[in-house]
Order: C-alpha cells, then structure tokens, then sequence
C-alpha cells in the first residue's frame, strides 16, 4: 500500500522546528505604480517618486528599501508566521538592500531554521 503524500503542517510550534528545516514563502511582484505610491506615503525620496531624477541616478524608478521589507515581511506572514505559535520577534539585528528593486520584478522567500534554542532570559519562549 502507498501511503499518502505527507501534508503541510497546519500549525507549528517550537518542538516542530529542526535545524535545516526550509520554508518556501512564495513570492510577489513590484509594479511602478506600487513604488511610487509606497514612496509616496512612506519614503518621498527622489529616485522613488520622480521619474527624471531617478533616471538620473539609478536609470529608473526602484522602490523604498522599506517597502521591498514591507513585502517580504508579508510573505513571511502570509506563508509562514500566520501558522506559528510565536511570541513576537527579539528584533532585527542586520537588514542590506544590495540591489535596487525595480518596477516588474518579483521578489521570493525562503526561511531556513539555522538554531533553535529557547530563551535564556524568558523561560516561557
């Protein structure tokens, strides 16, 4: 007998975590009208909201490094966080935005488990 194909979990937590363990978060894509209207309201740089002066200096518009965060924080919700039973996040210790993020591309996510260990300062995480 074949058994069935093993399903996605539903819902983790601590004890179903294993170093290695990779999670596909999908992925989404940017348009000119997303960029400037992020920027708009978030980020009113030049090079996000002004086409000439962005052409000037990055030979196009590309997007708020905040809202590249902001899309990939949504990925992450959307395919991971939203089946966890986490407790909130310590912080983020290292954030780069090493390439511009232009109109039409698409951004994917992987999360791979490096460490698991429980809080030495909150017994209860």
């Amino acid at each position: 007998m074949i058994a069935p194909p093993e399903e996605e979990k539903i819902f983790y937590y601590f004890d179903d975590f294993k170093e290695g363990q990779a999670f596909d978060l999908g992925s989404t894509s940017i348009s000119q009208e997303d960029i400037i209207e992020f920027a708009q309201k978030y980020d009113p740089q030049p090079f996000h909201v002004d086409k000439e002066v962005a052409g000037f200096i990055f030979g196009g518009i590309i997007a708020s490094g905040w809202h590249t965060a902001a899309l990939c924080q949504r990925l992450l919700v959307d395919s991971f966080l939203s089946k966890t039973a986490g407790l909130g996040s310590p912080g983020v210790d290292e954030l780069r935005f090493l390439k511009p993020v232009r109109p039409g591309d698409t951004l994917s996510g992987k999360l791979t488990i490096t460490e698991i260990r429980p809080s030495k300062s909150k017994t209860d995480r």
